[in-house]
């Protein structure tokens, strides 16, 4: 019977022990609990705070007790506290100093969790608030364009919440500004655009566009291609897309697959003087390949045929910039390659004529009347590109063309001051 109480003694003492031992950490869980009912109203929130606080000292103490230390709930908790402090503490060193701890009692609390997560709840919601401070120090770092910071914290978030397609579209975008100053973060920026295409992201369109100009940066103008392209069909009502893949296209020699579906934009808008100036430009384009060619070739015949090619694409284009420019008689690039696209057939007719033998003095006339007839064509679209632009060198450039072409010496020399004027093109 003695030995009986005895033991029955030692079973309460050491009931006691561990209820002592466990005093600090079950405050700190009662405390913490309280807390996270208490801060989602005003009239509770100054308890909340304070009971926050009193939770950071109990897991202070069970954090350096022996038997408590190490236990998951211990880790877990303090995760919990210290990222709660940090959302709530407005002094910048220590939030940092707050989210550092934990940080690390988190990653110990997910390491030391059992496969049945009892502390499952109290790290989800460590990790929100670990997040959240991560978001807020990243549009901080944005706004005062540290992108490479924000691009870190950014992705801190976006880990933690892999489907919140904000978090992915701001970490792509700190990563594409990034990106200018250190490449390497061109790759995350694609990486961060790509995924949110796949996502229900409502503003892909100019997902689409901003990743064909990351792809641009990096000179990859066959994936900024394929993306315009893609936008394009999967948006076919969106201008901007349209007109970025002609963009593209021109910029990648595609010249001659994007006649077709600058028709197709300019029908789907078709007062979108834009558009009309791209496909002026693209017949520019088109027409000066065959002058690039012809210039290579010595075979008489071949050469006629790439000058009648280059003839016509002239043509298509100067019809092509007449009805920009008819659209706004102001628009400068419209009116200055208008000029030049009738311009230069007439530049041609003038060489020819006048390589022409003295035999053939009829065809020298006839040649010469020709290439005068279309630089008087092509004047009013020169002269009302230098009125417009009265600075820009080519503007005047191709009106003073025009002065040499009709043989007035003295025009051309008065067009050469202004230019000489702007000190260089």
């Amino acid at each position: 019977m003695k030995i009986k109480l005895l033991m029955t003694g030692l079973m309460g003492l050491v009931s006691v022990a561990a209820f002592a031992q466990n005093k600090e950490l079950n405050n700190a869980k009662d405390l913490y609990e309280k807390y996270s009912v208490e801060k989602g109203n005003k009239i509770t929130l100054v308890q909340g705070i304070k009971d926050l606080a009193d939770a950071k000292t109990s897991i202070d103490k069970a954090s350096v007790n022996d038997k408590t230390a190490s236990l998951p709930l211990t880790f877990a908790l303090k995760g919990a506290i210290y990222s709660s402090l940090v959302s709530r503490d407005t002094i910048p060193a220590s939030k940092a100093a707050n989210f550092t701890i934990a940080e690390e009692a988190v990653k110990k609390a997910k390491s030391l969790d059992s496969a049945k997560q009892e502390n499952k709840s109290m790290i989800h919601d460590a990790d929100l608030n670990l997040a959240s401070y991560q978001f807020d120090l990243g549009r901080a770092e944005f706004q005062n364009k540290k992108f490479e910071d924000a691009y870190k914290s950014f992705d801190y978030y976006h880990q933690m919440a892999p489907d919140d397609t904000l978090a992915l579209y701001v970490t792509g975008i700190s990563a594409a500004n990034a990106g200018d100053s250190n490449p390497k973060y061109y790759g995350y920026a694609i990486s961060s655009y790509t995924k949110l295409l796949t996502t229900n992201y409502s503003n892909k369109p100019a997902i689409y566009y901003d990743l064909t100009s990351i792809y641009l940066a990096t000179k990859d103008t066959v994936n900024a291609l394929k993306t315009a392209t893609a936008g394009v069909a999967a948006y076919p009502g969106d201008n901007n897309l349209r007109k970025r893949e002609i963009e593209i296209g021109l910029q990648s020699g595609k010249q001659d697959i994007l006649v077709d579906k600058i028709q197709s934009a300019i029908t789907a808008d078709p007062k979108n003087k834009t558009l009309y100036y791209y496909l002026g430009l693209t017949y520019s384009q088109i027409a000066e390949s065959y002058g690039t060619q012809q210039k290579k070739t010595k075979v008489a015949a071949d050469k006629a045929a790439l000058e009648i090619k280059k003839t016509d694409n002239y043509h298509l284009a100067a019809e092509q910039y007449k009805k920009a420019v008819d659209l706004d008689p102001s628009y400068f690039e419209a009116n200055l390659n208008l000029g030049y696209v009738i311009l230069n057939p007439a530049i041609d007719e003038y060489n020819a004529a006048n390589q022409l033998p003295t035999s053939k003095q009829k065809e020298y006339t006839a040649a010469v009347a020709k290439s005068k007839a279309d630089f008087d064509a092509a004047k009013p679209y020169l002269q009302k590109a230098v009125d417009l632009n009265p600075k820009s060198y080519d503007a005047l450039n191709n009106l003073k063309t025009y002065y040499l072409g009709t043989q007035n010496v003295t025009k051309a020399n008065e067009i050469q001051k202004q230019m000489d004027a702007l000190g260089g093109k």
